[in-house]
């Protein structure tokens, strides 16, 4: 093992003992966008960073805001878009943290308010929460955010993205103005240059690369499909592609129940994740597909930015997503730190203007490849789609969303006392037609050599599909839980 004056880490500033874990947990060479940010944050200043998914960004500002706190003390304030990547943020940060007796608190939706008021009366050094959930606790005065020194907003493009900019506004009013802001951002949209100028003070920039910028180490692939081609598609891919594990996206909650069931009943170890799943289920299922229990991952974009796991080797949109970053960051799961990856899209014949625009974004052809031999699905997997409509139909789910981190998914999908009426069997196999799955035949252009890119003859389109609308500000915050009954209990302040 090398010494601690041979990691590259400690010609950053960090302190020696910081350093000397860092060296146990075999972190030697920083990121580029640590190397850049760490001596910034060290020396107090606001930091607006740039950086892609998948870049380090945790540690570099994780590792510089543990030694303030070791060495001045105060109280950090980390703020994450999703439940996914705020316990994400919190594992990332333990492995050092918890050799230094770091006290930290979570604060997300779906998890017992009592149990986080009692965290928070612990006196945490850092909280980690995503702003709903916080909001909660400031409406409730079960918490004061009056003695955080440091503020730290993690992937802010995505929580403007999800409707958060009201949330943003009273947590920001609710901080010390006098601290230490810092954040992070995939991309660099006008609103995120407003949400700069009101919370910081002359910011140091720091972009490591531009938007929209890709992997080197992603191969990116494209099939054009008909929609009931999808599941069988689907199913080929995993049945020839034996290594890794692999993340497929779904544009739609339910959309993603129902890939996970069929892929369960066409013989594959498939788990779901999105926002009508519960926290436990969740993280059950996040924590499978790290364990390998679960070699598929279906997830809709809460996921996208929430996941940081070792291994993944094939990501595979089955259905494109709805803004163009999401691409990027959907992708950004493989090819991650030097190991190749595979990106693998579903395209409709009528989504190549999509398409055009991703290509544009990420400045690069996506090549596009014949259809392979497909494998028909084994009746079962219809079995299994059939089951979670009839499930639907008994909860009074049908054609409804659902509340972030509901209940109604709670129960097991193939829970019946009686198999599924052989009609929804037949409806369920016409929806996804495994006869027409079968074609070879690509519907995108082709060329002899089989593997064609997008755009070799195209007209200028511009903006992304027919209807561009900007997302921004179009989501909705998770629904908060409701616990404006509750007895008062006192606050705590920092």
């Amino acid at each position: 093992m090398s010494s601690s004056s041979q990691n590259g880490f400690a010609d950053l500033g960090l302190a020696p003992k910081l350093v000397d874990i860092l060296e146990r947990l075999d972190y030697r060479t920083p990121t580029p966008i640590q190397a850049q940010a760490i001596p910034v944050v060290l020396k107090g200043e606001d930091v607006l960073g740039i950086a892609q998914t998948g870049t380090g960004k945790t540690f570099a500002f994780g590792l510089p805001v543990l030694q303030h706190l070791s060495e001045k003390g105060g109280s950090v304030l980390i703020l994450a878009p999703t439940r996914e990547l705020a316990l994400q943020i919190q594992e990332s940060l333990m492995k050092v943290g918890s050799l230094i007796q770091l006290r930290t608190t979570l604060l997300i939706g779906g998890a017992p308010m009592d149990r986080q008021i009692r965290e928070i009366r612990n006196k945490p050094q850092v909280i980690i929460a995503t702003p709903g959930r916080l909001v909660d606790h400031l409406e409730q005065r079960t918490i004061s955010l009056s003695g955080i020194t440091t503020l730290i907003l993690d992937e802010a493009d995505r929580m403007l993205d999800m409707g958060f900019q009201p949330q943003l506004a009273k947590i920001i009013q609710s901080v010390p103005a006098q601290r230490q802001t810092l954040l992070f951002s995939a991309t660099m949209p006008s609103n995120i240059l407003n949400l700069a100028k009101a919370a910081m003070r002359t910011p140091v920039h720091i972009e490591i690369a531009r938007a929209g910028t890709t992997a080197d180490t992603i191969q990116q692939d494209a099939y054009f499909v008909r929609k009931e081609q999808k599941l069988p598609l689907l199913h080929t891919i995993l049945t020839n592609h034996k290594e890794g594990s692999v993340l497929a996206f779904s544009r739609t909650k339910h959309g993603a129940k129902k890939i996970a069931a069929a892929l369960r009943g066409a013989g594959h170890s498939a788990v779901e994740i999105h926002a009508n799943r519960t926290l436990a289920q969740r993280r059950a299922a996040l924590e499978g597909f790290k364990t390998g229990r679960y070699r598929v991952l279906v997830a809709t974009d809460i996921a996208a930015r929430g996941i940081d796991v070792q291994g993944i080797s094939l990501v595979i949109n089955v259905d494109l997503p709805d803004a163009l970053d999401d691409y990027v960051h959907r992708i950004g799961r493989t090819g991650r730190a030097g190991r190749k990856g595979q990106a693998i899209s579903f395209i409709l014949p009528e989504q190549k203007r999509d398409v055009m625009a991703i290509e544009r974004l990420i400045k690069a052809r996506i090549t596009v490849s014949p259809l392979p031999t497909i494998i028909p699905l084994p009746e079962a997997a219809f079995t299994a789609i059939a089951a979670t409509r009839i499930l639907e139909d008994v909860m009074g789910k049908s054609g409804r969303g659902g509340r972030s981190g509901g209940r109604g998914d709670s129960r097991s999908e193939g829970a019946f006392a009686q198999p599924p009426r052989r009609s929804s069997v037949f409806a369920a196999r016409t929806s996804f037609d495994m006869t027409r799955g079968g074609s070879g035949a690509s519907h995108g252009s082709s060329s002899s050599s089989g593997r064609p890119a997008f755009g070799a003859s195209r007209p200028s389109f511009g903006g992304y599909g027919a209807s561009s609308a900007p997302r921004g500000g179009t989501g909705r915050p998770p629904a908060r839980g409701g616990f404006g009954g509750a007895r008062r209990t006192p606050r705590v302040t920092y």
